[in-house]
């Protein structure tokens, strides 16, 4: 029987989408619901696996239609074993053996990799990096990540978590503590999640703000703030332009790609933000050879159709 649907499954540290795509890739259906944070690794599989179910019998669909499923997660994964060693924004999946948990409740094949990477091929193939050799991505939003392609294939490194950029450290044993157990990477500078921290420690600090609230701020207010020159929004803008170009910079120089694509919910913080963090990075890059920053094309859609994309990376390997 010809198997003539896929689902990709996005798990960020905000939400978990869903999206059902027929034999030519169409989106079928999507559903989402916010990330339980708390959970552990048999309690989130357990809702994906109630969620997949969901949406397979919404359409009347039986599990030998079904060709398989992909899921990125916000994660360091052992990706042969498909098993989850850490996770950052939700502490409590560790050490856990994802794929097979799920191979053994759901009749379908199980391909288990971290976010930034479907994003990564998502946009490599459909999106902001087509036509490109060589591409970074650069997750931009609750966390930070990014997904590393190399002469059009994506690159994973020896265990499988390559291009986790957030957790390379800027400030090595200084500053916030992150969900992968160091204190003062790029992530606890630059990432949604760590905002609200970031504004509690300016207002002790003696930062002004009129407007921002530790407990109810995100990307979306902070830009407000700004807007309206709020001193701390853009003493924090600032500072998270300043780490996220200190990033870029060394894996430029490490890698020597020149195409970055970003995306994720901060790139909301828009046009001028992104020419700030371009400037930034050129002060340190003197070498005037060209460096593309771009915006992801995708949108929302981008971190479940990689995840379907997964499949057929799988696939070709």
């Amino acid at each position: 029987m010809a198997k003539d649907y896929v689902i990709g499954i996005d798990a960020g540290g905000t939400k978990v989408a869903y999206g059902l795509f027929d034999r030519a890739g169409e989106i079928v259906d999507r559903m989402q619901h916010p990330t339980d944070a708390e959970a552990d690794g048999p309690a989130f599989s357990d809702q994906v696996i109630n969620n997949v179910k969901s949406l397979a019998n919404k359409h009347n669909l039986a599990f030998d239609k079904i060709e398989g499923i992909g899921i990125g997660m916000p994660s360091f994964i052992l990706y042969d074993e498909g098993r989850i060693l850490m996770t950052s924004a939700m502490t409590k999946i560790k050490d856990f053996p994802m794929r097979k948990y799920l191979e053994t409740r759901l009749p379908t094949r199980i391909v288990l990799d971290n976010d930034s990477n479907a994003a990564a091929i998502a946009e490599h193939r459909h999106g902001a990096g087509r036509g490109t050799r060589h591409m970074v991505y650069m997750s931009f939003g609750t966390g930070l990540g990014s997904g590393l392609i190399f002469d059009g294939k994506l690159f994973r490194g020896t265990y499988g978590w390559a291009g986790e950029s957030g957790h390379m450290l800027a400030t090595p044993d200084a500053g916030v503590i992150c969900g992968c157990e160091n204190s003062g990477c790029f992530m606890s500078y630059v990432s949604g999640h760590f905002i609200p921290v970031h504004v509690k420690a300016g207002l002790k600090n003696g930062f002004r703000s009129d407007i921002l609230n530790p407990d109810t701020v995100d990307g979306c207010k902070l830009l407000e703030a700004m807007t309206h020159g709020d001193e701390l929004a853009c003493h924090i803008i600032e500072q998270i332009a300043h780490y996220l170009a200190v990033c870029v910079y060394n894996i430029y120089q490490l890698l020597n790609i020149n195409t970055f694509v970003f995306g994720g919910g901060l790139t909301n913080l828009g046009d001028k933000f992104f020419s700030r963090v371009y400037e930034l990075f050129n002060k340190y890059n003197h070498i005037p050879l060209p460096v593309y920053f771009k915006m992801a094309e995708l949108k929302t859609d981008f971190g479940i159709i990689g995840a379907a994309e997964l499949l057929r990376e799988h696939n070709v390997e």
